[in-house]
């Protein structure tokens, strides 16, 4: 391990002194700024000019749609590589295999209890406000037809999957290369932490050299991370413009109630659930903790993707909390695949959403199944933008709901794919910090603030 990560100093809760603060503001603040500039321009030039006006679509597919994949790819490239060396890592760091079981019970049961209860939150909320039952049908027919086509599209992608004992089998991969060149994240899993066990079982003179190398694999991606960061400002503003600029808010005044159903059960998760998992669990100041991972929070929001978001989650981790790099690098390559509390409300609500506009009743025993089927599946969803779309099908087709419906959500669905990105990679951190916990890894006191003694360069 690089002395630029042992070597921790208590400050206080403000953000880390360095690469954040290269133009005397924290990078946060200027993540933040990126975010409201982008946001409010799009909104202007969308209800100024329209969301269709070819000069504006232009500037959105010419300028700032790829400027905001750049970003986007230059932090989901080193994903796969992060999540080898992290996972790899953390396990031979543990050891002891029978540490290792005890973590990962650990981790996997608090993943389910913390997504079964926000699934609860979205089915709660959604029978209780009814946002299907009070859609317009003028409104209904006119997003069927607008989004029909990238429905059929979703349709198609969920021909393809499937959720059962093949699932599981299809976690041992045939070839590692060929299920990282497919991004398949649950194969990758398995197949780092097989590697980590192995290393535990060889002689140490042995494993040294691979130890070595993982170490310094990992340490590279963080530079990467770093460069990737110095351009978030602007890719913030690029992935935020794009969609203001091309939906505006007439989606969001269409599709109000159930718009505001599922943030309201985010909202009520994020600040309700979370803070008393934070202070009983981890036995941290929730306030504190929100403050040294907005980074991270706002970095998933902009980014939509838990996977993009990992090497900063990771390093924000380690260097804010105080989180070891043996469990952070076990407990978020994990969540960031698995624990998906977010994407699982998200899905609950908008089954029921959905099953509201056709008329669907689905009483308590398919609810029920709605429960486990978005808590299984949101395990499965890609950690990309959308790439919940097709286990979302998934669901509704097994409670008899029309998979065709999801074009009624799709106009909205990358707003609050921001939103639930946010809820997923928080949960993965709290976990992370109830694990570090339950081991004794946290320190005992809650007002240090643990940040790299020298960061500056």
């Amino acid at each position: 391990m690089s002395e630029q990560r042992e070597n921790v100093t208590p400050t206080s809760d403000g953000d880390s002194q360095g690469s954040g603060d290269v133009r005397g503001m924290a990078l946060h603040t200027r993540i933040f700024l990126g975010l409201v500039i982008g946001g409010m321009t799009g909104v202007v030039l969308n209800v100024w000019l329209g969301g269709e006006q070819p000069q504006l679509q232009w500037v959105v597919s010419h300028i700032s749609e790829p400027v905001g994949q750049i970003f986007l790819r230059l932090l989901i490239m080193i994903v796969i590589p992060l999540v080898f060396a992290s996972l790899s890592l953390g396990v031979a760091g543990l050891g002891d295999l029978r540490k290792l079981g005890r973590i990962g019970v650990k981790t996997f049961l608090y993943f389910i209890l913390v997504t079964t209860l926000a699934v609860v939150i979205g089915l709660t909320l959604v029978n209780a406000i009814n946002p299907g039952g009070r859609l317009p049908v003028d409104v209904k027919a006119k997003l069927l037809e607008t989004y029909g086509g990238a429905a059929t599209q979703g349709l198609a992608r969920a021909e393809g999957v499937s959720f059962g004992i093949k699932t599981f089998v299809n976690i041992v991969p045939r070839n590692p290369l060929a299920a990282a060149v497919r991004m398949d994240m649950l194969a990758i899993i398995f197949f780092s932490l097989i590697f980590g066990i192995a290393l535990t079982r060889i002689p140490s003179y042995r494993a040294a050299p691979m130890i070595s190398f993982l170490e310094a694999l990992g340490d590279a991606m963080v530079v990467i991370v770093d460069l990737a960061m110095k351009l978030a400002p602007y890719g913030v503003a690029a992935l935020i413009f794009s969609v203001t600029a091309r939906f505006g808010y007439d989606l969001l005044l269409s599709l109000g109630l159930y718009v505001i159903t599922v943030l309201l059960g985010l909202a009520i998760h994020l600040l309700v659930s979370y803070p008393l998992l934070i202070r009983f669990f981890a036995r941290l100041n929730p306030w504190r903790f929100f403050r040294r991972i907005q980074t991270v929070m706002i970095t998933a929001f902009s980014t939509s993707s838990s996977a993009a978001t990992l090497p900063t989650t990771m390093r924000v981790t380690e260097e804010k909390l105080g989180v070891p790099r043996e469990i952070s690098g076990f407990v978020l390559p994990l969540g960031a695949t698995m624990n998906m509390n977010g994407t699982a409300l998200f899905e609950g609500v908008t089954v029921l959403f959905i099953a509201q506009v056709f008329g669907v009743k689905l009483g308590l025993g398919a609810q029920l199944i709605v429960v486990i089927m978005s808590v299984l599946t949101a395990i499965g969803a890609a950690g990309v933008p959308g790439g919940s779309i097709p286990l979302l099908i998934l669901v509704l087709q097994t409670v008899g709901v029309p998979g065709e419906g999801i074009a009624i959500i799709l106009g909205v669905d990358r707003i609050l794919d921001m939103c639930r990105t946010t809820l997923n990679v928080t949960g993965d951190v709290t976990a992370a910090a109830f694990v570090a916990r339950s081991e004794g890894f946290l320190p005992v006191d809650k007002s240090v603030e643990i940040v790299p003694a020298a960061v500056d360069s």
